[in-house]
């Protein structure tokens, strides 16, 4: 079991997800798509944005722009965060 942190959001009626990732993901484009694969099983139907930090927490967001544009314009604690658990 692997624990996996994230969140399911619907705004402006679409439904998407959040998923947190190390830089080590997000520096190859090839990661993102594996990683983004992979997820489409736990939140199926639904665009999946990657997100990473740099080391002072600065978040960079991976995923379909219009999303991406929104989660720019947020704060990241308005972000209701939640543990997964997969497996």
């Amino acid at each position: 079991m692997k624990k996996i942190y994230g969140s399911v959001i619907i705004e402006q009626g679409v439904t998407f997800a959040i998923v947190v990732v190390s830089q080590v993901v997000t520096n190859y484009t090839s990661r993102i798509i594996r990683v983004r694969q992979q997820l489409q099983y736990f939140f199926p139907n639904m665009p999946i944005i990657l997100m990473s930090q740099e080391k002072d927490g600065t978040p960079h967001f991976y995923g379909r722009r219009d999303i991406v544009e929104f989660l720019k314009s947020i704060r990241l604690d308005q972000i209701p965060w939640k543990e997964y658990h997969i497996y």
